[in-house]
Parts: structure tokens; C-alpha cells; sequence
């Protein structure tokens, strides 16, 4: 059964709305899914409160759910996805595919703070802007992003990928202050400019400046080996997601590593 939400009232509170995922929902039957509870609140609210529920009757190998409206209010959405495919034709709020472990999240507008945050696995793309905190770490957790891919087609704010561990992160627009903060693997490509103390506590990884980079930082030092190889490897990958990033391949590059203030091995690849 594949399932289309169509948002009729906005919720005059937020919304733990984790509830709805496509594997989930797709094993009901519409007056079922019109009964699901959403945390809002000290309540659960049935979905019926704020959606009209369109359903077809399709024999899909891949569980699909799309919800349409501006879900500003609804935290949480995409939370945990571990199959399938879930679409948002709109904004969403806070926590947008966190905990992704596998599936695809499309958000249509934006997403607000700690999006695609602590995800394992899978594919989270917003083709507005991400808040802060974008493939990070919840508060009081060691780890921000353990794997899996963050696309975003506008801006990211401040922290973006702050104690990420594993995964790709593509940002076609500017990012915040602290880009890369505390980053220990992974690989972060933004085609925009970025705000202050970029690689902050940089442990490993890799940032690619794919567009205007900043001065690197006086606890960043040039890296003179050759890397010939591996760029290719890294900038093929890359170009696939378009923009700026298709020219990659063609370009030289110039390495720094760091943040040797915390005894980094971290690295800035700025293209020439």
C-alpha cells in the first residue's frame, strides 16, 4: 500500500512525527494510518487530525511515502528510516533523518537544525538549507555522522558535521562557523564560502573546498607529499553530484593538514 499525506491543519505545538516511515506504513491500510498516534505534547494525536490520507493499492518492492505541506512544525521526520523511500514536499523542523541507518529522505524545502543527525547508512537530501548542526552530534553524544550521504542544495548553518565520524557531506551553497568542528573521518565538499574557525579540533578527516576557501588557520601546516591518486579517486566521486563539484577532477589542489593545536591529522583540499 503506498500512502500520500496531504497537511490540512498546522499543529499549534511541535510534533514528534518518527512514526511516520514508508516500511511502517506501508503494512496498514488507510483508516489505519489515520489512526496513528503523533506525540504532540502530553497527547498523541491521530494522523487524521492534521493529514488527508491518499492510498493506492500498488504491489511496490520498495516502501514509498510522501507527505506534502509545510511541515515546519514536525520534528523527527525520517528518524531511524532503515528501508524505503520517504518524500517531503515542504519544509520540515528539527531532526530530520536522524539515526538514518539505510532508505532515501528527499525533503523538498528545508530542514532545520541537526539534520541527518548521528545517521549510519542511507541518503538524506534537502534541496533548500539545513540549521545547525546539519550531520552532527546529538548533545552529549561522542559521535555526530557515522555514515551514509548528506546532500544539501542551499546553505548549511554553523557546526555542520561537528564530531562526524564517517559518511560524505556535499553542501552546493555557504556553511556557518565551525565548519567541520571536531571531525575524527569522513569527507565534507562545500562549493560556498564558510563562517569562522572552519576545522576547529580537527582530528582526521577531510574538507574539500571546492569554492572560495578560507585562509587556513596558523594550527593548519601545508602538506608537500604527493596525492595525485588519491585526488582523482576523491574528486571523481565528487563531480557526481553536480554543480561546481563536476570540475573537480580537472583541478590541482593544494593540501593542509591539522588541527595540529590538538594534535591533529585532519585535511583542507583547496582546488587551484
Amino acid at each position: 500500500m503506498r500512502h500520500r499525506l496531504l497537511l490540512r491543519a498546522t499543529p499549534s505545538l511541535r510534533v514528534d512525527a518518527r512514526a511516520l516511515l514508508p516500511a511502517a506504513l506501508s503494512a496498514l491500510g488507510r483508516e489505519e494510518v489515520l489512526r496513528v498516534l503523533l506525540p504532540c505534547g502530553r497527547e498523541g494525536v491521530p494522523v487524521g487530525e492534521w493529514f488527508e490520507v491518499l492510498s493506492q493499492v500498488l504491489d511496490d518492492s520498495l516502501p514509498c511515502l510522501t507527505v506534502e505541506g509545510d511541515l515546519g512544525r514536525f520534528d523527527f521526520l525520517g528518524a531511524a528510516l532503515s528501508d524505503g523511500s520517504l518524500e517531503v514536499e515542504g519544509n520540515v523542523g528539527d531532526c530530520a533523518g536522524l539515526g538514518m541507518s539505510g532508505g532515501e529522505l528527499r525533503v523538498q524545502g528545508s530542514a532545520r537544525d541537526l539534520a541527518g543527525c548521528a545517521m549510519s547508512g542511507g541518503r538524506l537530501q534537502v534541496q533548500g538549507s539545513v540549521g545547525d548542526f546539519a550531520a552532527g552530534a546529538l548533545a552529549g553524544e561522542m559521535e555526530g555522522m557515522r555514515g551514509g550521504t548528506l546532500v544539501v542544495r542551499g546553505r548549511a548553518g554553523a557546526r555542520l558535521g561537528d564530531r562526524m565520524r564517517r559518511g560524505t557531506v556535499v553542501v552546493h551553497g555557504e556553511a556557518g562557523e565551525f565548519l567541520g568542528s571536531r571531525m575524527v573521518a569522513g569527507t565534507i565538499a562545500i562549493a560556498g564560502r564558510c563562517g569562522a574557525h572552519a576545522g576547529w579540533g580537527m582530528r582526521r578527516g577531510t574538507v574539500v573546498f571546492a569554492g572560495d576557501a578560507p585562509a587556513p588557520p596558523a594550527s593548519f601546516v601545508p602538506v608537500r607529499a604527493e596525492a595525485e591518486v588519491f585526488w582523482q579517486l576523491l574528486a571523481r566521486d565528487l563531480a557526481g553530484f553536480g554543480g561546481v563539484f563536476e570540475d573537480l577532477p580537472r583541478r590541482n589542489i593544494a593540501r593542509w593538514a591539522g588541527d595540529l593545536a590538538v594534535d591533529g591529522k585532519g585535511e583542507w583540499i583547496l582546488p587551484r
